[in-house]
């Protein structure tokens, strides 16, 4: 074994810069993948290039290969230059220089380093050409600018070493994969975390001025502003609610009982959702799990109570609407089609526009936030993007329809 392979197994033998709290949490997190939107200029960036270096120094050997992926080479360009000037400034523990652990070929963009791991940094602009390779971390970089072909393929080459993943960049609208993304990750997909950026945690973390903020502010298009400077995605994807309309109806759980229940259903791939509002229209209870049938029917039934409810009775809901009505008279099935859902989700965006209805900041505001609509020969077609859930947004849908039609035995639904 050699020099550096013995001292590589502590990481701190390599004196790297520190990562300001925010950043660290980001980059530095025990989570196999991680996406971070973020500022431009919030050092997202450098965290990174540090975070890969960590992982080529720590985890190299012969032959292991660490990637930095960017959508065009001369982005890839920037970072091996900036990665290259910090190893010529990173010290050892004794203060000497790394001169003679790493070299850099700048034709390639490689940098080798004496332990056998090979950092390379490669385009992502013919995404075909990224696959067949092991690699055992990548850093995707300006994700929100790359194609998704491009994440399918860097995925693919994690797949036998179970490498880690960090996926960056300033937010872009709404319709990309990177978005996507990361609200999947902000839902709590496992092994996966998610983490913003914002000008003002880089001010805090020293990266920045905050006088350099508000004069941006002052000066660029507010939309412009919020994606570049605030991590916030521009409504470009057929929202039908509005972003800054959604942001308008957020506010603590109600303590309130449960005046309405609303419920859809899932067993495995989807979610059972409950929502309660009380009596002012506010969220009081949220419910949120994936069990057998056996156990979701006995808790809805427990939670709801004599509660008056309104449960997605589609497919194997509608036998479950059958057990519930025997307990609680005042339990009604709803049947989702592609009209009666039109019709439901109306209802919600009148309510979320004109703020009759408040929800906490979590998961109901995350499917608020990503829920899309398209128009079609046959009508308005209402959904979450292609690999994310609308469970909340059905659940809050259904309780909204509960809240404004009682009573519930008049034959309303």
């Amino acid at each position: 074994m050699s020099e550096l392979q013995a001292a590589t197994k502590n990481k701190s033998v390599l004196k790297l810069p520190a990562l300001y709290p925010a950043q660290s949490e980001a980059i530095e997190c025990p989570e196999r993948f991680s996406i971070i939107e973020a500022s431009t200029k919030s050092g997202k960036t450098l965290g990174c290039l540090i975070w890969l270096t960590g992982q080529a120094w720590e985890h190299g050997a012969e032959g292991r290969v660490f990637w930095w992926v960017a959508p065009v080479f001369q982005q890839a360009k920037i970072a091996f230059r900036r990665m290259v000037l910090g190893l010529a400034e990173a010290k050892m523990p004794d203060g000497s220089p790394t001169t003679g652990y790493a070299s850099a070929n700048q034709g390639s963009l490689t940098i080798s380093f004496r332990n056998g791991a090979r950092i390379e940094f490669k385009s992502a602009d013919t995404p075909d050409r990224l696959y067949g390779e092991d690699v055992y971390a990548a850093v995707i970089d300006e994700a929100s600018r790359m194609r998704e072909e491009a994440w399918t393929a860097v995925r693919s080459t994690l797949t036998a070493t179970r490498g880690p993943v960090r996926i960056i960049g300033n937010v872009k609208g709404r319709k990309n994969w990177a978005y996507r993304l990361a609200r999947r990750a902000e839902l709590g997909e496992p092994d996966w975390k998610y983490s913003k950026l914002d000008a003002y945690d880089a001010v805090e973390g020293g990266v920045l001025e905050s006088e350099e903020i508000e004069s941006a502010k002052n000066m660029l298009p507010i939309n412009v502003f919020k994606e570049l400077y605030m991590a916030e995605a521009s409504d470009d994807s057929g929202s039908p609610f509005g972003s800054n309309a959604i942001n308008n109806c957020i506010g603590p759980m109600s303590n309130k009982p449960p005046y309405v229940w609303g419920w859809d259903l899932a067993k495995s791939v989807d979610y059972t959702v409950g929502i309660a509002l009380d009596e002012n229209g506010e969220v009081c209870r949220f419910e949120r799990f994936q069990r057998d049938w056996e156990y979701t029917t006995d808790t809805v039934a427990r939670l709801i109570g004599d509660d008056t409810a309104l449960v997605d009775a589609s497919g194997v809901g509608d036998p479950i609407v059958e057990k519930l009505q025997k307990a609680n008279p005042n339990t009604e099935g709803f049947k989702f089609t592609a009209g009666s859902k039109q019709q439901l989700m109306e209802g919600l965006v009148m309510a979320i526009q004109s703020q009759e209805i408040r929800y906490p900041d979590n998961e109901i505001r995350v499917e608020l936030d990503a829920f899309e609509y398209t128009y079609s020969r046959t009508g308005v077609r209402y959904s979450a993007p292609e690999g994310m859930h609308d469970d909340c947004v059905c659940a809050l849908a259904l309780a909204w329809k509960a809240y404004k039609n009682i009573p519930v035995g008049f034959g309303l639904w």
